[in-house]
């Protein structure tokens, strides 16, 4: 018989790192299914990496993963835009708005979709497609319950938000199509009716954006561990089907056998950081947060070959994300990481604490992953196929 999960454990960043060490651990041992480690291969994927960052940034001034990144593609500053005159506490209160919509609106872009921004001319795909449609889709007003203030994402537009109106304004049509549609349009729906229904984090009437005030209610500090727990805790009930959120299974973690990811959870909270900090509330211990276990960051490992599939038929059959080979892959990721963070720092010759995970991702894994994955594949899919509901991913 299977335990019973520990919910309030498994809510957590330190269980998302101790059970993927779990998975890591049995790999190391050559006990995994799915996946075998080459940790020979480890030091040049960070020599990858760390090159890959010194000419993105050559001064290594790199700044946070997050989505503020995707708003500036194609070299426009689009961040300057949101709520013009605004003071600082509503400034703040858009731009978590902003961040949370378009997160979870980011599960992955599909190889068939692109973005027209008719404001540039300029054409977008994958994330930073996702983020530029997100944030002009914002800018329209289609999330707020005020037309005379677009710069909003309030509870109730959200409730009831239209299929058709998003899908004119993201261009999703036939022959143009993003993967996961309607679950993106149902997640965003319960968004709504979960805000409304918890005001003590989202206020009345609720609007994504007080999360500022409930944080700012509890000081002018608080940790990255405790934005995540939060949002895992009043964010919860959105996830279709999925109590514990993104959370699969692996035999080699014992009893319950649950491996907690809570990636879009975790992207979320790094791309709350910087409205945050712009806002006068410092976050701290940003590496008590994980790497993302994602097709880019875990496509990297793949396609340099550190992590190795046993069965080489894997690459050829379209997987479940609930597929214990993509808990597996996943799991290792996250752990593989970490282990590539320190190298990477030891190359730059930078510090855990002016380095942190955070800027290894930007600097980075991810976009190491992307080229990798382009250099092997003439469209850039990842290494593995993964049916995405939209919601995951």
């Amino acid at each position: 018989m299977t335990a019973k999960p520990n919910r309030d454990y498994l809510l957590t960043a330190a269980a998302v790192r101790e059970r993927c060490s779990l998975v890591y651990a049995a790999a190391e041992r050559g006990e995994t299914l799915h996946f075998r480690l080459h940790l020979d291969r480890l030091d040049a994927a960070a020599q990858f990496v760390a090159d890959i960052t010194r000419r993105r940034y050559p001064d290594l001034a790199v700044p946070f993963h997050s989505r503020w990144r995707h708003f500036s593609a194609g070299g426009v500053d689009r961040a300057q835009l949101v709520a013009p005159g605004a003071d600082r506490a509503e400034t703040a209160r858009a731009r978590i708005d902003l961040a949370i919509v378009s997160v979870l609106l980011d599960a992955g872009a599909g190889e068939q979709w692109c973005y027209h921004e008719a404001a540039t001319g300029q054409v977008f795909t994958r994330s930073e497609g996702l983020g530029v449609a997100s944030f002009r889709v914002m800018q329209a007003g289609l999330f707020s319950a005020d037309p005379a203030q677009p710069w909003r994402a309030d509870a109730t537009a959200l409730a009831v938000l239209s299929q058709d109106a998003l899908a004119e304004m993201m261009q999703h049509r036939n022959g143009n199509s993003l993967a996961g549609f309607d679950g993106r349009v149902a997640l965003l729906r319960r968004l709504g009716e979960v805000a409304v229904d918890n005001p003590a984090v989202f206020g009345r009437p609720a609007r994504l954006g007080n999360l500022y005030g409930h944080w700012r209610a509890q000081g002018g500090t608080i940790t990255a561990a405790k934005i995540l727990r939060t949002l895992l805790i009043a964010l919860g009930p959105i996830w279709p089907g999925r109590p514990l959120g993104d959370c699969g299974r692996h035999r080699s973690v014992p009893e319950d056998r649950l491996v907690p990811f809570h990636k879009l959870s975790q992207w979320l909270a790094y791309s709350l950081i910087e409205p945050l900090q712009d806002a006068g509330i410092a976050m701290t211990n940003l590496d008590a947060l994980t790497g993302l276990a994602e097709y880019r960051n875990g496509g990297l490992f793949l396609d340099l070959g550190v992590v190795e599939p046993r069965d080489p038929s894997l690459a050829s059959r379209m997987l479940d994300a609930q597929d214990e080979a993509v808990v597996e892959w996943r799991a290792l990721t996250v752990i593989l990481l970490d282990r590539l963070a320190e190298r990477v720092r030891a190359v730059l010759g930078k510090r855990e604490t002016e380095f942190p995970l955070i800027c290894v991702l930007e600097g980075g894994s991810w976009e190491a992953g992307r080229q990798i994955a382009f250099s092997r594949r003439p469209n850039g899919s990842p290494p593995l196929a993964i049916a995405s509901d939209g919601t995951l991913f």
